[in-house]
């Protein structure tokens, strides 16, 4: 079977050099465009030496010039939506990591997947996928007796908050509980701060370093379950966006999520 084509965006950036890496040493694939922005310092450097794997003959471009079978997007929210319109336009399937995504986006992708195959994630990590369903099923199981709080922690540099992995947590809870995101607290401060019935929790940590810490508490008077993930460096997001870019290849167009890809829906 021929090598699955593949292009990468913002592969300046701290994930995108890393799924340049594995990318490049996966035989599956073959890395045919390595992105970033017009601005960039690194522009028409080879892509391999900013990975720090060394040359592989693939410099870094502002566009898209070869035709991939698979783009992998984890940017910027502004960004994403000019690669979404490349992709439907183009006929090429999209692996979408980027976070921080408003409704109009994922309307946006809606639209697009009517066309061309998307999987969108807030997270690509496998393990996180798995804590989103046991999540779901925990609320489920213990239901409305037990007060949920939810806390995410990232490094300092991230924008948005509360994570896209933290949202997707607290939608999986609230589906299984029949709420929305107005039950959703966001912290809590002041002199009447108590917990109120059918709350749930979501608290956001920003500090050195964190890859990725989110843990879901389940509490009753007399017990407490935690459930929880730590990503201790990039890796398992990328190898989880390049495990959903091979798999993506075989499908038709539509919208996916890494439960798709895991056999978790």
């Amino acid at each position: 079977m021929p090598a699955i084509k593949l292009a990468i965006t913002g592969v300046c950036g701290r994930m995108g050099k890393r799924l340049v890496a594995l990318a490049t040493g996966d035989k599956s694939l073959q890395l045919v465009a390595a992105i970033d922005k017009p601005d960039c310092a690194e522009l028409a450097r080879d892509a391999g030496e900013i990975a720090g794997i060394g040359a592989i003959g693939l410099p870094i471009t502002f566009d898209l010039r070869p035709t991939p079978d698979v783009l992998i997007d984890f940017t910027m929210p502004e960004s994403t939506r000019r690669w979404l319109k490349t992709c439907r336009d183009r006929k090429i399937a999209m692996v979408i990591g980027t976070t921080g995504l408003k409704e109009k986006d994922h309307a946006a992708i809606d639209v697009a997947a009517a066309n061309i195959p998307i999987l969108q994630a807030p997270n690509m990590s496998v393990g996180v996928n798995v804590l989103l369903k046991l999540a779901a099923l925990a609320a489920q199981g213990l239901g409305e007796d037990y007060d949920v709080e939810i806390v995410e922690g990232h490094h300092r540099f991230k924008k948005d908050a509360p994570s896209g992995t933290g949202l997707a947590l607290a939608d999986a809870i609230l589906k299984s509980l029949g709420k929305t995101r107005k039950s959703l607290v966001y912290g809590r401060h002041g002199e009447d701060a108590q917990r109120q019935g059918g709350q749930v929790g979501m608290h956001s940590l920003r500090m050195g370093d964190e890859v990725g810490k989110h843990t879901v508490y389940f509490a009753a008077l007399g017990e407490r379950v935690e459930l929880g993930h730590v990503a201790t460096n990039r890796d398992t997001f990328a190898l989880g966006a390049l495990r959903a870019a091979k798999w993506l290849h075989q499908q038709k167009p539509g919208r996916y999520s890494m439960g798709d890809v895991l056999g978790l829906k």
